[in-house]
């Protein structure tokens, strides 16, 4: 009876959603390519007019499965991914494993939004009412990640000083830093998830922000 409830609360706000933008009547549209749920992936997509991000919250080791279906249907999304380690006996392999387990980032129409839905690969589609803030925090993981930083789960934090990398292969960096010793360690938190990465960093080449 819980998923019949939730289904008819969500069209009700696909259609409030689609009724809101800009008056107009249609679909707004996202231009360009899906982008690759790779984790060396240039850039996040580009938010278009109208397009907003979505968080999906997928089912049980669905994450990859559902990027390769928004991309075969060119919708915009990002996944980001992170090589680790694993030992099968004696066997040694490297694998790619979603950085957030269980999330895919969509950006698109609320149209979008309940085609990932209807891929039945989604547990729940959380709303995101400050889309730049996810943005910012999206844009220092993908960087953080080109540069092949090695990150470790976090406790997420609720307060902390926010500094910039202002030297060193991740300057442009922005994050929560823990420590002010010599060895500190930034946190790079997502606030809708509730979860954050953590990678070590000299303590000497960031300064804080406002």
């Amino acid at each position: 009876m819980h998923g019949v409830h939730a289904r008819v609360s969500w069209e009700r706000i696909r259609q409030s959603e689609r009724a809101a933008a800009t008056g107009v009547a249609g679909r707004p549209q996202v231009k360009g390519k899906a982008v690759s749920s790779d984790r060396h992936a240039a850039a996040l997509p580009d938010r278009q007019a109208h397009a907003l991000w979505y968080v999906l919250h997928t089912r049980s080791r669905q994450e990859k499965i559902l990027a390769n279906e928004l991309g075969a249907r060119r919708i915009e999304h990002y996944l980001p991914l992170m090589r680790r380690a694993r030992f099968y006996g004696e066997r040694k392999a490297v694998v790619e494993e979603p950085l957030f387990p269980g999330y895919v980032f969509l950006l698109g129409s609320v149209d979008d939004a309940y085609l990932a839905d209807r891929t039945k690969r989604v547990a729940n589609i959380i709303r995101v009412t400050d889309q730049q803030k996810l943005e910012w925090e999206l844009q220092n993981i993908r960087m953080a990640l080109s540069q092949e930083a090695p990150l470790d789960p976090y406790p997420h934090l609720v307060r902390g000083v926010r500094v910039e990398v202002r030297s060193g292969p991740f300057q442009g960096l922005q994050g929560i830093i823990e420590d002010k010793g010599k060895d500190s360690r930034l946190i790079l938190q997502v606030d809708v998830l509730g979860r954050a990465v953590s990678l070590e960093i000299n303590g000497a080449h960031v300064q804080p922000i406002d």
